[in-house]
């Protein structure tokens, strides 16, 4: 939070991520509707509207809507296939619906007046310790106790090998820590910088070129940093996945 009490404003860029109950009420319970329920309802929808309702008709030539729809399904098909190989298409589903949740979020999220879902721990963390136990039941139940092989390096030197094994373990069980807060750090960090600018464009009128430049340039990092982070949250999900059925090093 900046303020300046003598020049006769406040930025409140932290403001934007209260969540707040949406039908008015200062309480909240796990059964409050509020602004963050909204806006991931409208993820839902608008998910929906781009990959079922827009592709029905599986036109020859595809419509706007049918293409954008189709390049996204074959950018995470060959992601996964690069990373997991032929064996991790079986999982597609439930990564694609990763990767389309986490950038529709951060897509809608840039809107005036909207909520950033993703800027939530609560919400990235559940995503990664989802992320977190799939691949770890997954592993156990395709390799027994031969996934613990993934801890195990095989090729190091005889007397390093027990270091490392501790380190590999200690960094496993950091991934959906580090998974939840790079992508909520990142959303975060990006939205309250538009919203400092934004408020020193709005206490300084028509003095305010030098802020309002400063946000449309830092509006366009935002615009690609939204799509970069739900690339690298889905591309370590493969990674993670890759782990769990080929855990040797």
């Amino acid at each position: 939070m900046a303020t300046e009490e003598t020049g006769g404003f406040n930025i409140h860029p932290m403001d934007q991520f209260v969540v707040k109950p949406l039908f008015g009420g200062d309480e909240l319970h796990w059964y409050t509707v509020t602004n963050q329920t909204l806006w991931l309802f409208l993820t839902v929808v608008v998910i929906v509207l781009l990959m079922v309702v827009s592709v029905r008709g599986r036109a020859m030539v595809p419509t706007r809507s049918q293409s954008i729809a189709e390049v996204i399904y074959g950018f995470v098909r060959k992601m996964i296939e690069d990373i997991a190989g032929q064996e991790g298409l079986k999982y597609f589903p439930y990564i694609f619906t990763l990767f389309m949740f986490i950038l529709v979020a951060n897509v809608i999220g840039l809107l005036p007046k909207s909520f950033t879902t993703t800027s939530h721990i609560v919400v990235t963390g559940v995503l990664a310790m989802a992320v977190f136990i799939s691949v770890t039941v997954l592993g156990f139940v395709k390799h027994g106790l031969g996934f613990l092989k993934l801890f195990w390096i095989g090729s190091a030197p005889l007397p390093l090998r027990p270091v490392l094994l501790i380190i590999e373990v200690i960094s496993y069980f950091v991934r959906p820590l580090s998974h939840s807060i790079r992508l909520a750090g990142n959303m975060m960090a990006g939205h309250a910088v538009i919203k400092v600018f934004a408020g020193f464009a709005g206490a300084m009128g028509l003095g305010a070129i030098a802020p309002i430049f400063a946000i449309v340039a830092v509006y366009g990092l935002e615009t690609l940093v939204v799509c970069i982070q739900a690339y690298v949250f889905t591309i370590l999900t493969c990674v993670y996945l890759n782990d769990a059925l080929h855990p040797g090093h």
